[in-house]
């Protein structure tokens, strides 16, 4: 079984698994206390805490532990809103934030804040001056990922320091997916991660807050980690997140080339072996694992479930499965196909042999799923355009209503032939994901997308044929 899904979590790192087991002899006690089995443990918490500083690049006294990078994320958003509620109550995010932003950031707006979000490229970048220009006298903090999850993108988080620092506003950075690969350059404020990213034990988050950056700790509190995070600590896991983290950087440079090449070559290959596949986010400004690509006429779910049983475990953020009704709000914000989405993301020592036959394994996957759907194999013929004919085109209509991805857009597909050129074809669909994949499908099949209008049920999507 090959495992290609490590931007949800990697397997645990032998470092990790050494540490943990030796910190299990050693940090039992509680390092609060003064005794000789408190100091013991306490000498592994300040070496932890010194290594994954070292990491991110901040003071030991800047960087505490919490359960989670979740934890960690709502614990710098709300820490720092309440710290700077006289400066006002306004967030700045971008549109392709993590969901533990989105959340903290809609209990912030129903709390009564006020909450601005960036929109993205196709790519899923963020212009840096349309972030600084979302900034106001009244802004508390803004939040802005080192790279994104599910796409890989890379954001300019330096130059976005830049024009926060200028402003007079805290950046908070989400580095989850970039931290293993190098520290996050720039004036940034505070920065979270979650040790399962890079092979530590899960239910370990780091959370950095620079000298400087006024921050009020919610809810109750005690002596531990500086205030910030109440209760005794998972000791044994933290000195394993903190070991394994510094093992993981000592081996990116090198890894980070290598598995570029094979994103590399899935990048290529899958556009060229796979028909109707759009491969998403930034080709050049990104993670070197991560590659994430868009199956026109999938289910997402089906697609999952086939390559499972060739033996790959895959990531999705289609609209397409059991987990979700929508479309990952990723894939919506960048305005990019959602049908059939699949993430690749290979973890550290993945072999070359093992990309290789995923790469074999996909087209007949992807084949026998649209088959199954009944998709079309091929463009249709072009029809007539006669006054007669258009005005029959005029009316029509594609009732999809009631019918979830990829079904509307495979409709789309069976009929369009039908339709004169330069007439227009009513696509009528209670799906989200239309919303997406219907204009991501005209444009690549050369057709155009009108736009949209209100129905009975639904909403009507119209599209004119063009070829």
């Amino acid at each position: 079984m090959s495992y290609f899904d490590a931007a949800s979590a990697v397997p645990l790192h032998p470092v990790a698994r050494e540490a943990l087991l030796a910190s299990f002899d050693e940090g039992w006690a509680d390092p609060a206390r003064p005794y000789r089995e408190g100091r013991r443990a306490r000498l592994l918490l300040d070496a932890a805490r010194e290594a994954a500083a070292e990491a991110v690049g901040c003071r030991p006294d800047e960087l505490v532990f919490t359960p989670s990078g979740t934890q960690a994320v709502h614990s710098a958003m709300s820490g720092t809103l309440a710290a700077r509620r006289r400066v006002g109550r306004h967030l700045v995010h971008s549109a392709v934030e993590h969901s533990s932003v989105l959340h903290a950031a809609a209990a912030h707006e129903a709390a009564g804040g006020t909450v601005t979000e960036v929109g993205v490229d196709r790519t899923g970048r963020v212009a840096a001056g349309d972030l600084a220009a979302a900034l106001r006298p009244d802004t508390a903090l803004a939040a802005l990922q080192s790279a994104n999850h599910e796409v890989g993108t890379e954001q300019p988080v330096e130059e976005a320091a830049a024009a926060c620092r200028e402003a007079g506003v805290p950046l908070l950075v989400d580095a989850a997916q970039s931290l293993p690969w190098g520290p996050v350059g720039g004036a940034w404020s505070l920065l979270t991660a979650s040790a399962h990213k890079w092979g530590g034990p899960p239910g370990v988050g780091l959370l950095a807050v620079r000298k400087g950056t006024r921050f009020a700790p919610q809810g109750p509190q005690d002596e531990r980690e500086s205030g910030r995070v109440p209760g005794f600590g998972n000791l044994p896991a933290v000195v394993a997140a903190a070991a394994s983290l510094r093992a993981v950087r000592a081996e990116a440079a090198a890894e980070a080339v290598r598995l570029r090449e094979l994103v590399d070559r899935v990048r290529a290959r899958v556009a060229e072996a796979v028909p109707d596949t759009e491969v998403v986010g930034d080709p050049v400004r990104r993670l070197p694992h991560l590659v994430t690509f868009s199956c026109l006429y999938v289910d997402g779910e089906t697609l999952l479930h086939a390559l499972d049983r060739a033996g790959f475990s895959v990531s999705s953020g289609s609209s397409c499965t059991s987990s979700t009704l929508t479309p990952s709000h990723v894939l919506r914000a960048m305005g990019v196909l959602s049908e059939g989405n699949i993430r690749v993301s290979l973890p550290a020592g993945t072999a070359g042999a093992d990309v290789d036959r995923f790469l074999e394994v996909l087209p007949e996957a992807v084949r026998s799923v649209r088959e199954k759907l009944g998709a079309p194999a091929a463009a249709r013929p072009e029809a007539d355009l006669s006054p007669a004919a258009e005005d029959e085109a005029a009316e029509h209509v594609v009732d999809a209503l009631g019918k979830r991805c990829p079904v509307p857009v495979i409709e789309l597909a069976k009929v369009i032939g039908d339709v004169p050129v330069g007439a227009t074809l009513t696509v009528l669909a209670d799906d989200e994901a239309a919303r997406l994949d219907i204009p991501a499908w005209c444009g690549m099949r050369g057709q155009e997308y009108v736009g949209e209008r209100a129905a009975g049920r639904g909403t009507a999507y119209v599209v004119r044929r063009l070829v």
